[in-house]
């Protein structure tokens, strides 16, 4: 029997207990000084309403019953349109703010742990320097070292449109963060906590004051910009902080006197600029551009902090001599210009250390402003310099000046080049087999569609940026929907069409992206295929037999369900891993996850440690979408504890007793891992093939007016219309499922595939023994905490299909029971302390806007004069926003 659940006012008692002081104590000053900024813009009347809502969603909340829930639901259809709105941005303001409060608690949690850290003590289990030892127990250290030495982890940034909020909105987000910070590091009173609240309440002013929603699109550049804003804030600086971090563990008391131990290991990647998959804001010349923007950026960044570290090398040349080796780099560098070296050394007499490193940053400079005369060629060149630098320090007994700052500047040098990231280009394979057709019909020379043109044009690009900025600025060709080696094989043909004389010709990796579950089942034939290409040959020849392949976690999910998509995936790693295995490839699997748990979403590290044996091998690449890139890398505290997290896990995962443990839970389990993925599958069909489900689906959620949200440059369909789920893109599939507040792409199947096992002994010991099954069923969980049975039934009726609604609705129920029974939770995430705490507490809240959004939505559907249509659709929008701040997700 499956226990019934305890009452939900239980479980909210206990998630309001196990709330620190320190975080309920911001989260009520905030919302106190949002209460101050509502009533002075719109009286005690707007405050009294927002405070009516929220009462009542909690006490709905609270006592599960119907009587608050009608009257709240009454409340939100009673307010005029103004009114609405007001009360929409007002919830929309106290999630920012709370969602603020929270990261900034994570931050304040984790500096109090590494305050109690002893020098050289371990940190957390799941930190690098604890995997590194844990690993070491197994292999030995100088073998675990050695792995540690090859560790690679590949974010790759897209600009998928997954992040509802507006820049000048998060800037605003940060600026209340760094003062409640404020608070902390000063631990101050009186007139300076006066001023203090002042300006936060300024601030939190300015918050409800700045519109919530885009008046337009952001363009492809705009969006690379933003990602520039994060390299400034994090990546330039917590990437080799991590380094750091890591190596003076391991030296201990020699950290900072010795050569590193650690080697650069984050590389990273963007599509921003290069993904044109059904996004034609992608041009040619914005590839071109995108490009230029990230290496003036880097250049930039390196210039500053070359600059930094050669004034601070003021040793005097006779107690630290210059090498030989410098004395002979000073002559290079007085021959390329006597006027700078000159007034350099003038500066800094007798320092020839810092005379060197600050003519290096003058290269620097001109390698951004293209001064042919002074520019370095590429970083190699730069590196090699800053490296004779390092090595004259050392052989002039300056060890620590050798391994300080400079270190730091040599790992930025070595972690983003002059490129700052790869930029990878991908095209559907349509695309690419249209246009072979067209010019085999018409020929290179003949008339020739704009599509066409644009797709040859694309790799003259690529070309003209290997050209400017190096091989390693753009050289991956990722091929969406690869269901044939045919469709590999075009890029080169492209490519050799473009170029005729290979000596011209940019250097290619054609990356097969495998998205939907029949072509995850032919990735190993059209691998096979795909080594027989004389292309492909050249290029194994050339990079030490690597290949890389890519897993569509979206797609693939939204073609046969959740459940049936992650076995999918997990058996595809293990057929091509053994693949690669027999032809001695070296490999590296794309991961291809979206934020949230429908697309692959949910914790990295867990996600990493369940995969297949030998199908991480110390690299882990994976694409970081929308909010993601903000929740992990936004803040410098947080970023540097997700790439530890990700890298301890990537390190072990190729751990022999993890590998041994993952292997016998795939054997011991296979046949549950059958029934569960034939029987969700069929279920997953039962509802998505059902006659008329598309409609069904965009009339019960707000997928159409998603798709008027200016959240990025690439629209949401790859057609006009919604006739089929092929029309339809992974993300707003998931965004509309979770506004309507039941999450079915992160769940639907499961629980009819639970109770056809129907063992709960089996499946509670799969829970405990076999990490991928128990990956699941905690993401799952996790989905349907964020649910709302009684608010998804109001949206699963404005579509007046009872039969597929009741469908829903009756998996829902059945999936929650199960798990729930699996995991021996008293509630959806009851288990899980912090986690739980936050949903629970969060969710009347967003109870309050799914109830404006309902009112706006039925409106809409059930048919309103034209003139009132802006106005339902900017309220409906309004509250999209909210709902996605208080589920902290979208896609």
């Amino acid at each position: 029997m499956i226990a019934n659940n305890p009452p939900q006012d239980v479980r909210r008692g206990l998630a309001r207990h196990d709330v620190p002081d320190a975080l309920r104590n911001d989260v009520r000053l905030l919302g106190g000084l949002l209460g101050t900024v509502l009533r002075e813009a719109g009286g005690d009347e707007l405050l009294a309403d927002v405070e009516r809502l929220r009462e009542l969603t909690i006490r709905a909340h609270d006592e599960q019953g119907m009587d608050a829930f009608e009257e709240a639901e009454a409340l939100a259809e009673g307010f005029t349109a103004q009114r609405a709105e007001q009360v929409a941005r007002a919830f929309t303001c106290y999630f920012h703010l709370a969602n603020l409060a929270e990261e900034y608690h994570r931050v304040r949690i984790l500096r109090e742990r590494e305050s109690v850290l002893a020098p050289h003590e371990l940190a957390p289990d799941d930190s690098l320097p604890a995997a590194v030892a844990e690993l070491a127990k197994e292999i030995g250290f100088d073998a675990a070292i050695e792995r540690l030495q090859a560790l690679e982890f590949r974010p790759v940034v897209t600009a998928h449109p997954t992040e509802a909020r507006r820049r000048a909105v998060a800037s605003a987000i940060r600026r209340i963060s760094e003062l409640l910070a404020e608070r902390d590091a000063l631990h101050f009173g009186g007139t300076s906590l006066a001023e203090n609240e002042r300006r936060l309440v300024a601030e939190i002013d300015v918050l409800w004051r700045t519109s919530p929603l885009r008046a337009a699109k952001p363009t492809v550049l705009d969006e690379v910009r933003t990602v520039m804003g994060i390299f400034d804030s994090t990546f330039f600086d917590v990437f080799p902080a991590v380094y750091r971090r890591l190596d003076d563990w391991l030296q201990a008391d020699a950290a900072g006197a010795k050569a590193p131990i650690v080697r650069p290991f984050v590389r990273l990647g963007t599509w921003i600029g290069g993904d044109r998959d059904g996004n034609p804001n992608v041009t040619p010349e914005v590839t071109r551009a995108a490009a230029v923007i990230a290496s003036e950026h880097v250049l930039t960044a390196l210039e500053a902090a070359t600059r930094r570290t050669g004034n601070a090398l003021t040793l005097d040349g006779n107690g630290t001599p210059a090498s030989p080796e410098l004395l002979t780099l000073w002559q290079r560098q007085r021959e390329l210009s006597e006027v700078l070296t000159s007034r350099l050394a003038a500066d800094s007499p007798n320092e020839p250390h810092r005379s060197a490193v600050l003519v290096v940053a003058e290269r620097i400079a001109a390698t951004r402003l293209r001064d042919a005369d002074l520019a370095y060629a590429n970083a190699g060149e730069l590196e090699a310099d800053l490296a004779v630098v390092q090595r004259s320090l050392v052989d002039a007994g300056a060890n620590r000046a050798a391994y300080g700052d400079l270190q730091q500047l040599l790992w930025q040098v070595q972690t983003f080049g002059f490129h700052l990231a790869e930029l990878e280009v991908r095209q559907h394979s349509q695309v690419h087999e249209a246009a072979l057709a067209e010019i085999a019909e018409h020929g290179l020379d003949g008339p020739l569609s704009a599509k066409t043109v644009e797709v040859l044009d694309t790799f003259r690009a690529l070309g003209a940026v290997q050209r400017r900025h190096g091989i390693e600025a753009v050289r991956r060709y990722i091929v969406s929907f690869t269901q044939r080696p045919e469709h590999l094989a075009a890029v080169y043909q492209l490519a050799d069409l473009v170029f005729p004389d290979p000596d011209q010709a940019p250097v290619i990796d054609a990356v097969p992206l495998f998205e939907t579950s029949a072509d995850l089942e032919a990735s190993v034939d059209i691998l096979e295929t795909m080594l027989t290409l004389p292309a492909v040959q050249r290029r194994l020849a050339s990079n030490g037999r690597k290949v890389e392949v890519m897993l569509g976690y979206s797609d693939s999910s939204k073609d046969v369900g959740p459940v049936a998509a992650t076995l999918s995936l997990d058996v595809a790693q293990s057929r091509i891993t053994q693949w690669a295995r027999v032809h001695n490839i070296n490999l590296t699997l794309f991961h291809g996850r979206g934020g949230a748990l429908g697309r692959g979403g949910g914790p990295a590290n867990r996600a990493l440690l369940a995969q297949p044996p030998g199908s991480i091998d110390g690299t882990f690449k994976v694409t970081e979408q929308g909010e993601v890139i903000f929740a992990r890398y936004g803040d410098p505290v947080i970023a540097a504890r997700h790439i530890e997290q990700v890298a301890a896990a990537t390190l072990l995962a190729g751990s022999p007793s993890l590998e041994k443990r993952n292997a016998a839970a795939t054997e011991r389990y296979a046949e549950l891992a059958a029934e569960l993925d034939a029987t969700s599958r069929a279920r997953f069909f039962t509802l998505v093939r059902a006659e008329g489900f598309p409609q069904w689906f965009g009339e019960v959620t707000p997928l159409e007016e998603i798709g008027l949200l200016p959240l990025g440059s690439r629209p949401a369909r790859r057609g006009l219309s919604i006739e089929s789920l092929d029309d339809l893109r992974a993300i707003p599939w998931v965004f509309s499922w979770s506004q309507a507040r039941t999450n079915l792409a992160g769940w639907f199947g499961l629980g009819t595939a639970l109770d056809a096992v129907g063992d709960l002994a089996e499946l509670q010991a799969a829970y405990a023994d076999w990490p991928l099954f128990s990956t699941l069923i905690d993401n799952v969980e996790m989905s349907l905490a964020k649910t709302d049975e009684r608010i998804a039934s109001r949206y699963l009726a404005l579509g007046d299909r009872p039969d597929l609604a009741d469908l829903v609705l009756e998996e829902m129920a059945l999936t929650r029971r199960w798990v729930l029974a699996i995991t021996g939770s008293e509630g959806a995430l009851s288990h899980r302390r912090v986690l739980g705490r936050a949903v629970q507490l969060r969710s009347p809240y967003i109870d309050a806007l799914s109830l404006i959004q309902l009112r706006a939505l039925k409106r809409l559907r059930a048919g309103v004069a034209p003139e009132e249509v802006a106005d339902l659709r900017r309220l409906l929008l309004l509250s999209v926003n909210g709902v996605a701040a208080g589920l902290q997700n979208t896609g």
